[in-house]
């Protein structure tokens, strides 16, 4: 999952995946590897595969059907969602989904900020492509239980997309006609596909289709239901009897699938005391593997056919097909995916890695400390989204398509209603049949506050509606126009924009455009308006006319009042917009006081495993001393201590030992903090004097070195060596002086060590050797490296040679004649020019 940097903050990005593994025990969780490892041994206390479960409720078909499955127990929570229960501290625990989720955003984050040595506040999280708003919702309210602002929920396709364009450097212009990718990722429990077209720095996904159902857990099932018939015949043992049993079985088919990848003969699987402490064995090739999956590989054509169909694609069309997913692995599937395009397939981008990657990279989009080339991006909607209402005086509801499949996201549209009252909205799927989820409806929401007009006449009320960046549909605000009248001497440019309001075009016609849905009936449908959220909008739809060309000219009608008496000077109006309350009644969302008693409870949990680890750690400190110091006695630490000291030690080590695998294997922190002080207490020693013994004679060396050095220096200063016959002799004997009681400073410490034994502590240390060279140093150094003072050269004199010479003293003064050749005079240079280069030449 992925890690966002930012100037304070760090970024970390996030891929929810269906292989994390969450395990619980007595005293704190385990998350990750280790817990995968725990699978087995803690079956009912491990918790895997829960992605799916988030924004469900427990009676939902899906969640009955996987039920079955699993080795951990799905139980109803008081909100109707699925809870799981688990034995957590000794105690039973019941967890929502957003709970489990969270305690995996806990370790990642706790990954990343150990990793970057700053704090992770901000987070990119990925999902499939699929999810739909109650999903999507439960993923953030996850994400907000571990204090992680999710900056965006990146659909798993678009981050492939987004990993693939960024780095292609041949990309046709933005004028030309874009390059058609089709991505296709069969990981372990979905099969999606999309299709993108890429232009320079530009990247828009054209459609997406999948199957949730279709993944390599799929094909792990074939295996194991084969192995249980075979193992029920050969063996008379029924697996599915015994859950550790039939997990061993999941575990070795994964790992037989894997080598049947790359390998067409036989395969053997050989599981030891699988159950009533027999072994058992069979074997498996890639063709009867395949004959066995048949049904599945079959399945894979629909969502590639969905796809070309709802993209109105043909397979020349595409450039190239990209796979990624772990199941892409197998050949079958290589070869259907392959042969339903006609092209061989790409295998370029890293097949486990590739959505991480792209959520990193738009992590770096989004963060001002990067720089990044310039990538647009624009996702689409997977599922058509309608919004229904009532009618002020009618039964019959209005309804209406806010966003068809595939629209450009994320975009705002404004609709404007004419009520006199409240009013309810309810946005739902248009198309059930194809959302992988038991409710259409997304939720209500009911605008408040409004009332109709001074003179009796309905308000017009603009809702906006938003496909936000996470893929969620909002109604993100509502605003009642009032028309308030003023005085003449107030606001003179109002009238004009009044007026004319209706009658003007937008000022950028191409980002904001106003349509009206034809009506015979006044207020029936809601005037649409887009925000311009992206430039590459879907064009309205056919039934829908242009408000503009309704507009009449308005200057026709200015012509026509021209001839007309002069009318009664009409009160200026004053438009205000006023912000109105929505209250949205969502499928799936958690309660603020839930939310708020899920980060309490994650919270300590989060403080539980940190004093389990602080335990651990003083425990291992404990064993690892033990270990340490008994195996080096026997060998470089030997000689350093005494032999009544060297068998007292070993006794108390070995008596440590006993305690920490009898009454000590549970114990507080303290207790061990104990144990490790009191064998340091007579370890400590014995490590010194081996390192003092191994670093004092380098450091010896190293001060004769200086001393040396600088003893030189200063005999031959004394032979009067031009080198250093500009120092002051009161500095030079300074130096003497500092080499000389160095030196008896190191013959008498150096004489007093040589009388003490190996087990006995050392007369000086290493660090006061080194202290004593840094002394030497600072006191000598600045003497012996002093500069030659610089000697300036003498001035040319004149000399009674005549003009000529005057003017070439003048020309060498003046440095024009460097490079030329002196002028001679029978066959010898002038003495001021002699003169002048020997003194050059020093």
């Amino acid at each position: 999952m992925s890690a966002f940097m930012l100037f304070n903050f760090s970024w970390n990005v996030f891929c929810i995946s269906s292989r994390s593994v969450i395990s619980f025990g007595s005293k704190n969780r385990t998350i990750g590897v280790a817990a995968k490892n725990q699978q087995v041994t803690h079956a009912n206390n491990t918790v895997s595969n829960f992605k799916r479960f988030h924004g469900r409720a427990f009676s939902d078909p899906f969640i009955q059907k996987e039920k079955e499955n699993l080795s951990y127990d799905l139980v109803p929570m008081k909100n109707g969602g699925v809870g799981i229960k688990v034995m957590y501290l000794d105690e039973e625990h019941l967890f929502s989904v957003e709970q489990i989720t969270a305690m995996l955003l806990t370790k990642l984050k706790e990954t990343a900020e150990n990793n970057l040595k700053k704090p992770v506040t901000d987070c990119v999280i990925s999902v499939p492509s699929f999810f739909t708003d109650a999903e999507r919702r439960s993923v953030l309210d996850a994400a907000q239980i571990v204090g992680l602002n999710c900056l965006r929920l990146m659909n798993d396709m678009t981050a492939v997309a987004l990993n693939y364009g960024i780095y292609k450097q041949d990309l046709p212009g933005l004028d030309e006609k874009p390059r058609v990718v089709v991505f296709v990722d069969m990981g372990h429990s979905a099969f999606q596909v999309s299709a993108c077209a890429f232009n320079k720095g530009k990247l828009k996904v054209l459609g997406t289709a999948f199957d949730p159902f279709l993944g390599g857990k799929n094909f792990d099932e074939k295996l194991v239901d084969h192995f249980c018939a075979e193992f029920k015949t050969k063996y008379k043992l029924d697996a599915k009897s015994k859950i550790r049993a039939l997990l061993r079985l999941y575990q070795e088919c994964e790992k037989l699938k894997k080598l049947m990848s790359s390998n067409s003969t036989d395969l053997p699987l050989n599981i030891e005391c699988f159950m009533n402490d027999k072994d058992v064995s069979g074997k498996m090739s890639r063709a009867q593997f395949e004959e066995l999956c048949a049904e599945l590989l079959q399945k894979i054509d629909a969502p590639l056919r969905w796809l070309m169909e709802q993209t109105q694609l043909k397979a020349e069309d595409v450039s190239a097909v990209e796979i990624i997913g772990g199941a892409t692995r197998i050949p079958a599937v290589k070869e259907k995916i392959a042969k339903f395009f006609g092209k061989d397939v790409s295998t370029t981008l890293n097949a486990d890695e590739a959505v991480a990657r792209g959520c990193a990279l738009q992590c770096a989009i989004l963060s001002p400390a990067f720089k990044v080339r310039e990538f647009s991006i624009t996702d689409a909607v997977p599922f058509p989204i309608s919004l229904v209402w009532s009618h002020d005086s009618e039964d019959t509801e209005g309804v209406h398509e806010v966003f068809s499949r595939n629209h450009a996201a994320p975009f705002s549209k404004v609709l404007t209603f004419l009520r006199s009252g409240p009013f309810e909205l309810e946005a739902f799927y248009s198309d059930p049949q194809s959302v992988p989820y038991p409710e259409a409806k997304i939720g209500r929401f009911v605008v408040q506050n409004v009332s109709a007009q001074k003179d009796g006449e309905k308000s017009r009320v603009k809702v906006k509606v938003r496909v936000n960046s996470h893929g969620i549909f909002t109604i993100s605000t509502a605003s009642m126009v009032e028309k308030v009248p003023t005085e003449d001497s107030e606001l003179p440019s109002v009238e004009a924009d009044v007026e004319g309001q209706s009658q003007r075009p937008p000022e950028n016609p191409d980002s904001e455009k106003s349509i009206q849905q034809d009506s015979s009936e006044a207020g029936t449908q809601p005037q649409v308006q887009t925000d311009g959220q992206q430039t590459s909008q879907s064009p309205p739809s056919p039934e829908l006319t242009s408000e503009e060309n309704k507009t009449p000219d308005a200057d026709k009608a200015n012509e026509k009042k021209v001839d007309q008496p002069p009318e009664a000077k009409k009160p200026k109006i004053k438009v205000v917009n006023v912000e109105l309350p929505v209250e949205a009644n969502l499928v799936w969302q958690l309660g603020r006081d839930l939310l708020n008693m899920y980060i309490e409870t994650e919270g300590k949990m989060i403080m539980q495993d940190k004093l389990e680890k602080e335990r651990n750690d003083a425990k291992n400190a404990v064993e690892e001393c033990v270990y340490e110091f008994r195996d080096k006695l026997c060998g470089p630490y030997e000689k350093f201590v005494g032999e009544q000291d060297h068998q007292n030690f070993l006794r108390l080590l070995t008596q440590t030992e006993d305690w920490l695998y009898e009454e000590g294997e549970d114990q507080a922190k303290q207790a061990y903090v104990d144990k490790l002080e009191e064998l340091m207490k007579i370890g400590t020693p014995i490590k010194v004097r081996f390192q003092e013994a191994e670093e004092r004679p380098k450091a010896f060396e190293e001060l004769g070195q200086r001393l040396q050095h600088y003893a030189k220096i200063a005999a031959d200063f004394r032979d009067s060596d031009e080198k250093y016959n500009h120092i002051d002799e009161s500095e030079m004997k300074k130096v003497e002086k500092s080499v000389n009681e160095a030196m008896e400073w190191m013959n008498n410490v150096m004489n007093a060590q040589a009388r003490k034994s190996l087990d006995q502590d050392p007369v000086v240390r290493a660090q006061e050797i080194k202290a004593k060279i840094k002394e030497l140093n600072n006191t000598c150094e600045p003497v012996v490296t002093q500069p030659k003072p610089k000697i300036e050269s003498p001035k040319l004199e004149r000399t009674p040679n005549g003009p000529n010479t005057d003017k070439k003293e003048d020309n060498l003064d003046q440095g024009k004649n460097v490079g030329a050749d002196p002028p001679q005079q029978n066959g010898e240079c002038y003495p001021n020019e002699k003169s002048s280069v020997s003194m050059d030449l020093d």
